[in-house]
């Protein structure tokens, strides 16, 4: 997924198996982040940088909905633990993170496995993609003053 390309209607289930539409944040901006792991000290560091932010960036019309390929049970255990306040998608089945490119060859002390690469995605009124912010420039603590710096 490039910046101009048009973001599928359907995003996937959250973590109550609710569908997520991009057609749900109509008339709003939709940050989509894509994360590696639930409860994982950088992946918690995100989500509570945007569940202490949700109003701050609700006034400058924009959503948020995280996604990781964690289980639906793991992300409501994840929600629960830090109180986050927005959707995370439980993409099992890597569509929604293979569509966006995310998933990729990673490595850990010489170790080469497939994984989410942390990268958020900022999606216009229009239904494309605006922005793109990669793992080299997230800062996972202050990820949400990031994108409200740039609003």
């Amino acid at each position: 997924m490039n910046i101009g390309d048009k973001v599928p209607e359907l995003l996937g289930k959250d973590e109550n198996g609710r569908e997520v539409r991009l057609s749900d944040y109509k008339g709003k901006k939709l940050i989509l982040y894509f994360y590696p792991k639930d409860l994982t000290s950088g992946c918690t560091a995100e989500a509570c940088s945007f569940r202490d932010n949700l109003e701050r960036l609700d006034e400058k019309g924009m959503a948020v909905v995280g996604v990781s390929v964690d289980s639906d049970s793991q992300h409501r255990k994840f929600k629960e633990k830090h109180g986050l306040n927005f959707p995370l998608i439980a993409d099992t089945n890597h569509q929604l993170v293979e569509q966006f490119g995310v998933w990729q060859e990673k490595s850990m002390y010489g170790r080469k496995y497939m994984g989410t690469v942390r990268t958020t995605f900022i999606i216009g009124e229009d239904g494309t993609v605006e922005q793109m912010i990669g793992p080299k420039q997230i800062k996972t603590k202050i990820h949400a003053d990031q994108i409200l710096e740039t609003v």
